[in-house]
C-alpha cells in the first residue's frame, strides 16, 4: 500500500450530508442508485451514483445521513453526472454498507 502525506489527506474533502432523494439508475451497467445529497448552504446539493442495491431500497435512503468526497471531478455515468461520492464499506460478497456519522451532524460538516 502507498501512503500518503498529511498535505494529501487534507486535499480530500469529505462531508456529512443528508440523502433528499433516492431512485433506481436504470442506464447504470451494474445496479445502481441515483442520489440527491445535501451539504448544507455552503456546499448545496450534490448528485452521485451509488451501487448500494444489495443492502438498501431507495424509500430508506431518504433522510438518511452520509459520509462522501464532494472534490472529484463530476464523472458522467451513462446519462448521469455524479457529483460526489458516497463512501461505505465494501463487504465479503461487495456489498456496501454506508459510512454515516455516529450522531446527528449539521450537513456540509467536514471529516476530519
Amino acid at each position: 500500500m502507498e501512503t500518503i502525506t498529511w498535505n494529501d489527506f487534507e486535499k480530500v474533502h469529505i462531508h456529512a450530508g443528508t440523502i433528499m432523494a433516492a431512485k433506481v439508475f436504470e442506464k447504470a451497467r451494474n445496479p445502481a442508485y441515483q442520489l440527491e445529497v445535501d451539504f448544507g448552504p455552503e456546499i448545496g446539493i450534490k448528485r452521485s451514483s451509488a451501487q448500494i442495491t444489495k443492502l438498501y431500497q431507495p424509500e430508506e435512503l431518504i433522510g438518511k445521513q452520509v459520509v462522501a468526497v464532494i472534490n472529484f471531478p463530476v464523472k458522467q455515468i451513462a446519462n448521469f453526472f455524479s457529483e460526489c461520492l458516497v463512501l461505505g464499506v465494501v463487504g465479503d460478497e461487495k456489498e456496501i454498507v454506508l459510512l454515516q456519522p455516529e450522531r446527528a451532524v449539521k450537513n456540509g460538516h467536514r471529516i476530519a
